[in-house]
């Protein structure tokens, strides 16, 4: 656990000390103040129209519905592109600098490299998603509204973030080349978003539902709607481990090259 900690510590300082990670906050602030406005304004206006607009649905007088929701998903639309920006480097950039040889020869195993990584990359996706949710905490000003929805929702957008972590973690590995490594990240955020569309494609019911089962956005919608599903947690859990143990095989048969 100290070597763990020890990696923890290491990342997590090149993190907050890093330019690249108050340039990636403040693009993401930006982009939600002025999206958390606009949807502001428009929710106001329905707000105070209601009375005089018939086939309006309550969702669009929900403001976990009309207001938090499309926050969260611009906030997820962004960790798309903003977690590879993060872990781009974490391993294709200690190959590169050959900093990496050094690892593979120290006494630490290739569980903690991997978990020291990891875990310093979710403290840090962490952040990013408590500064997403200063404006819900915001708007507690003005209205009042059950948190439990939104909390829920959140937990989901987190889930969803600490499984393209451990991908784009997986991803920086593969390579030496943190661009390499960044592109590919994207390519697999945004192909476990397809797996799930094509669903659709298929007639056959067995097809379907399996396709059903592995689509991330079955599981995330449980989430979004306010509820827990156990289901939901063992898939989030299943893909997490899957891409960190897949990490985990990489450098340890890096070790045994070198």
């Amino acid at each position: 656990m100290r070597s763990t900690y020890v990696i923890f510590k290491k990342e997590l300082k090149g993190y907050f000390f890093s330019p690249l990670f108050y340039f990636i906050a403040f693009v993401m602030t930006i982009l939600l103040s002025v999206m958390f406005a606009i949807q502001l304004e428009k929710f106001a206006f329905s707000a105070a129209n209601a009375m005089m607009q018939f086939g309006v649905s309550p969702q669009q007088q929900n403001i976990h519905y009309a207001l938090f929701l499309p926050h969260l998903s611009l906030v997820n639309l962004l960790l798309i592109f903003l977690i590879p920006a993060l872990s781009m480097r974490l391993i294709a950039e200690e190959k590169k600098m050959r900093t990496f040889d050094l690892l593979l020869t120290s006494p630490i195993s290739s569980t903690s490299i991997v978990l020291g990584k990891y875990l310093a990359t979710l403290v840090t996706i962490f952040g990013l998603i408590a500064v997403a949710m200063i404006y819900p905490l915001v708007s507690r000003q003005m209205a009042q509204f059950a948190w439990a929805p939104t909390l829920i929702a959140a937990l989901g957008i987190f889930l969803v973030a600490a499984v393209y972590a451990a991908m784009d973690l997986f991803a920086s590995s593969l390579t030496d080349n943190a661009l390499i490594a960044f592109v590919l990240s994207i390519v697999f955020n945004l192909a476990l978003w397809f797996v799930g569309a094509l669903n659709e494609s298929f007639d056959a019911p067995l097809a379907k539902k399996v396709l059903e089962h592995i689509s991330l956005n079955t599981h995330l919608a449980g989430l979004i709607e306010g509820t827990i599903r156990t289901n939901g947690l063992v898939f989030f859990a299943s893909l997490i481990f899957l891409f960190c143990f897949l990490t985990e095989r990489v450098i340890e048969s890096a070790r045994w090259r070198a």
